[in-house]
C-alpha cells in the first residue's frame, strides 16, 4: 500500500505524451510497482483519463481493495488503521480548508456580552474628580469632600464617609488625592454618584457579616486619623474619641461608653499609641461588659490597667455607699 503513493508521485511528475496507453503498457507500469493482488482489479477498470486525475483515481481504487487486510510491497498485512491513514493522506491532496477558518472573527464588544462585570469608564471617574477637586491643588480637600457628601446625601461625619475613605485608601482626613480617588473607584467598580451609594451599602453589609473586614477598617481608622504631614505617630485623644465612636457606629461594644468617658475625664491622657488602639478591639472582645474577667497580669497596655482599676474603684465606692445607706 505504501508503494501505491510512490506510484502516484512518480506518474504525476512524469511527462504524459499520449492521451491513451495500450493495455500492455499499463500492465508493465502497474505490475512493476503495485502488488499482484491489486493489478488484477486495476486492469478491469476503464481506460485512463487524459490527465493526472487517472492516477489519483487509480490510487483511490486500490485503497478500497481489502481495506482491513491490504498487502504491502513486502507481503505483510496492513492494519485497518494504516489503510485508513493512507487514504486520508491521499484525500488531503484535495486542499480543503477547515470549517472553523471560514467563520468570521467575533468582535470584542460581542465577546463581552456574557460578562456580569460592570463596565467602568475612567474618563467618567476623572470628570467626577474634577467636579470636586480643589482649584489650586490636584486633590479633593475639605470643601470638595463636603460637596461630595452632599451629593451622596451623607453628613461628613457619617460612618459611610469613613468607609469610603477606607476603600479609597486615603492617607489622611479631609483629603483625597487624584490617585486615591481614581484607583479607589476602580477597585469599587463604580464611576458615578449613584454607583458609590450602592457600593457603600453593599460594603457595609459585608462589614456586618465578616469580622476580618471590620478589623481591617478598624486598623485603617487609626492611620487615617494621623496628621502625616507632621509625621504624627500618636493619635490625639480628642481625635481618637471621635474616631472610636465613628468606627463602632454599627457594632458598639458594651464597654465603649465607659472607656470614652474615662478618656474624656482624664485630660492628662494626651494621645493613643498604635498598640493601644489595636489592642482595644481585643480588649472589648475579651472583657465583654464584665470587667471582672480582666487579668492585669496579661500583656495589656498600661492604659487598660488604669481604666479597669478606676472602674473597679467606682464599683466599690457604689457598694460602700449603698451599705452605709442600708445601715442608716
Amino acid at each position: 500500500m505504501g508503494h501505491c503513493l510512490s506510484c502516484f508521485e512518480n506518474q504525476a511528475n512524469a511527462d504524459i505524451t499520449a492521451t491513451h496507453r495500450s493495455k500492455d503498457e499499463i500492465t508493465d507500469i502497474v505490475t512493476n510497482q503495485v502488488p499482484a493482488v491489486i493489478v488484477s482489479d486495476y486492469l478491469q477498470e476503464e481506460p485512463l483519463l487524459p490527465d493526472n486525475e487517472n492516477t489519483m483515481n487509480t490510487c483511490r481504487q486500490t485503497n478500497n481493495v481489502q481495506n482491513d487486510n491490504a498487502l504491502n510491497s513486502f507481503g505483510e498485512t496492513c492494519s485497518a488503521e494504516m489503510a485508513n491513514s493512507q487514504r486520508a493522506f491521499i484525500n488531503s491532496e484535495k486542499v480543503v480548508k477547515p470549517f472553523y477558518q471560514k467563520l468570521p472573527s467575533i468582535p470584542r464588544t460581542m465577546s463581552s456580552l456574557g460578562s456580569s462585570e460592570p463596565r467602568i469608564s475612567e474618563s467618567k471617574i476623572n470628570q467626577l474628580f474634577d467636579q470636586y477637586k480643589d482649584s489650586l491643588e490636584d486633590a479633593i480637600l475639605a470643601e470638595g469632600i463636603e460637596n461630595l457628601c452632599n451629593d451622596l446625601q451623607l453628613n461628613p461625619d457619617d460612618f459611610k464617609v469613613l468607609v469610603l475613605a477606607w476603600k479609597l485608601n486615603a492617607s489622611q482626613m479631609c483629603r483625597f488625592t487624584k490617585i486615591e480617588f481614581i484607583q479607589g473607584l476602580k477597585n469599587m467598580k463604580t464611576d458615578s454618584i449613584k454607583g458609590i451609594q450602592y457600593k457603600l451599602n453593599e460594603i457595609i453589609s459585608v462589614l456586618n457579616r465578616e469580622s476580618e473586614q471590620f478589623k481591617d477598617l478598624y486598623r485603617f481608622t487609626f492611620k487615617f486619623g494621623l496628621d502625616v504631614s507632621t509625621g504624627q505617630r500618636i493619635l490625639p485623644s480628642d481625635i481618637a474619641i471621635v474616631l472610636w465612636r465613628l468606627v463602632f457606629t454599627n457594632n458598639e461594644p458594651p464597654i465603649l461608653d465607659r472607656w470614652l468617658g474615662y478618656l474624656e475625664k482624664n485630660a492628662h491622657i494626651r494621645g493613643i499609641p498604635k498598640d493601644t488602639w489595636y489592642m482595644f478591639l481585643n480588649f472589648c472582645e475579651f472583657v465583654g461588659d464584665d470587667l471582672s474577667s480582666y487579668d492585669d497580669t496579661e500583656a495589656w497596655p498600661s492604659l487598660f490597667d488604669d481604666f479597669v482599676e478606676h472602674e473597679n474603684d467606682q464599683v466599690n465606692q457604689n457598694v460602700t455607699k449603698n451599705d452605709m445607706n442600708i445601715q442608716d
